[in-house]
């Protein structure tokens, strides 16, 4: 209870020191508040009626030189204007008596400033000019009478000469003018800065004051809870550094209380999690990281189902390895195939695919719930197909690099097959060992495919079905109909040239000749065919697709194939 007591008493202690504070604040804020706006009411109720009565003046001044000018101008004329002359001469007396009232007016007003003006040296100064001007004008308008006289008497010669004088005067008079409207516009601009300067001090005064209030209130805050919760800060701590991904953290057990076995099951938790992540991070080198987390790590009831599924699946092979691989060491080999499996993976992986496995230097992969976008999985396989057709590309040049060889490299090609259809997918294998891939005669197609492309020609070929499932996102061409070893159906296969609006305009003519000649191929009409086949040769001279129809053109004309036959080739191997 004691240590209760003395938190209380420290914090009714430092309440009661805010409190004063507070009020120290609120009474400095209200005399600074209060100058403020005695300042303001002496620049609203004293000097711009002041610089109001000056510009009165100044404006007098000139309506009355105005009017004398018109007077004189009507005498000097040697016309009857005696209507002009009266109503210049009228005009002429009413700004003279506005004149002598404005100087009255600013005389008497800079002779009782209210308490509390500032720049009495520069008011001091405006008094002393409105004197030099007021003498000015007493001259001025003895000049301007001498010069109305003088016209009258028909003495303009003297006239002119009293007029000479009479401008230098205006000339002082203006200069005198605009000297105090200077003066007092300084006097006003002084004013408003120091105005604005006591509103930025109460302002900053406020905002330390209350600077100050929250420090203080956060050190009684802290005072209060630094004994109490102490050990509850720490575990929150430990639990947000585990939320940045920090599992090395250890908490040490200072109680033996409630806070203390808490404390204790949190490390057993943070230790289990360390485990679990260090094994996902070991198998995550093995298997798609998107398999290990929606299938490998989740129960069977949360994890995706097994099953039958509409999928898009790709075999590729690289050509030209085995005599690379014979100039290497093993370590060498090894060494190439990494930077060869990264290529490929990451091509893969960029448009959604699961890498399923590596054999030899092949690659299998496939696109399919729950781990592809809303975009097509066999669209995805065919932009996945280029870009590692690119990748090989990219490979080529790194092999000086890789394999240390400088001379005689082999040049690298791949071959791709990309198959969509039903597939079973799911954890396969043994009791212990299983691997979570896709098996079926859509899997089996693709590898097919893979090879069939070393017959063509060809770099990547894909099934009918993926080329109805693409539609116009990209540009195949029409190469064959087949039967694959191990099936009885025939398969329409494409090349695949690339994505819509990427392919030249003399592949895109090549493809329509070579749709033209594979139709009339299969209507065995061999001239036809012949013809067009030898156009797309025209084209491109090494088309291996056309050479092989133009063969079997040649072939068939000689031995012409059974009634019953549908146009298909079959393969007798794998």
């Amino acid at each position: 209870m004691p240590f209760i007591k003395s938190i209380a008493s420290r914090i009714f202690g430092l309440a009661l020191i805010l409190v004063c504070l507070m009020i120290s604040l609120v009474g400095f804020l209200l005399y600074q508040v209060a100058a403020l706006n005695g300042h303001l009411k002496i620049i609203a109720g004293y000097y711009a009626p002041l610089r109001l009565t000056l510009v009165d003046l100044n404006e007098a001044g000139l309506r009355r030189r105005l009017a004398f000018e018109r007077w004189h101008a009507a005498l000097d004329s040697g016309q009857d204007r005696s209507a002009a002359i009266a109503e210049a001469s009228k005009n002429y007396d009413l700004y003279n008596q506005a004149v002598s009232e404005e100087i009255v007016r600013a005389r008497g007003m800079l002779a009782a400033p209210p308490a509390g003006t500032s720049n009495q040296l520069r008011l001091q100064q405006i008094s002393v000019l409105l004197d030099q001007v007021e003498s000015s004008y007493s001259i001025i308008t003895k000049r301007q009478r001498e010069v109305i006289d003088l016209i009258k008497g028909g003495e303009k010669a003297r006239a002119v000469d009293v007029l000479g004088m009479l401008d230098e005067l205006q000339v002082v008079v203006q200069k005198q003018r605009s000297e105090m409207q200077n003066v007092m516009g300084s006097v006003i601009a002084a004013s408003t800065r120091e105005s604005a300067e006591r509103h930025v001090k109460i302002v900053w005064t406020t905002l330390l004051a209350t600077i100050t209030s929250v420090l203080l209130g956060l050190t009684v805050a802290a005072l209060v809870t630094r004994r109490l919760v102490k050990p509850v800060r720490s575990l929150m701590s430990g639990i947000q550094s585990v939320e940045k991904g920090d599992l090395t953290i250890q908490l040490p057990v200072a109680s033996a209380d409630e806070i203390g076995a808490l404390t204790r099951s949190f490390n057993f938790f943070i230790a289990e999690l360390r485990q679990k992540e260090q094994m996902r991070n070991t198998f995550g080198k093995y298997i798609d990281p998107r398999i290990l987390k929606q299938v490998l790590l989740t129960s069977e009831s949360a994890g995706p189902a097994s099953g039958r599924r509409e999928m898009s699946v790709s075999f590729c092979d690289l050509s030209g390895f085995t005599s690379i691989g014979e100039q290497l060491t093993p370590a060498g080999v090894v060494n190439l195939l990494n930077r060869h499996f990264t290529l490929q993976a990451e091509a893969i992986q960029h448009e959604h695919g699961i890498v399923d496995k590596f054999m030899g230097d092949a690659v299998m992969a496939f696109w399919g719930p729950p781990f592809s976008t809303e975009q097509g999985d066999a669209l995805l396989a065919c932009r996945a197909a280029l870009e590692q057709r690119r990748a090989v590309e990219r490979l080529q040049t790194m092999l000086p690099e890789v394999t240390g060889l400088r001379k005689n490299l082999p040049q690298l090609d791949l071959r791709v097959g990309i198959s969509t259809g039903e597939v079973v997918v799911g954890n396969i294998g043994s009791e212990n060992t299983r691997s979570y891939t896709v098996i079926g005669d859509t899997v089996n197609l693709a590898s097919r495919l893979e090879h069939v492309n070393r017959f063509y020609g060809t770099h990547i070929l894909i099934c009918g079905s993926t080329r109805a499932a693409v539609g116009d996102a990209i540009v195949a061409r029409e190469i064959d109909t087949i039967i694959v070893k191990g099936k009885t159906e025939t398969t329409s296969i494409y090349e695949l040239l690339g994505l819509a609006g990427e392919v030249p305009e003399k592949m895109l003519g090549l493809c329509s000749r070579s749709a033209t000649a594979l139709a009339a191929y299969q209507a065995r009409d061999w001239d036809a065919a012949e013809t067009a086949l030898r156009e797309c040769l025209a084209m491109d001279h090494d088309d291996a697709p056309a050479r092989i129809l133009l063969e079997r053109v040649y072939a068939f004309r000689l031995n012409p194939p059974a009634p019953d036959w549908n146009g298909a080739w079959v393969f007798d191997v794998k």
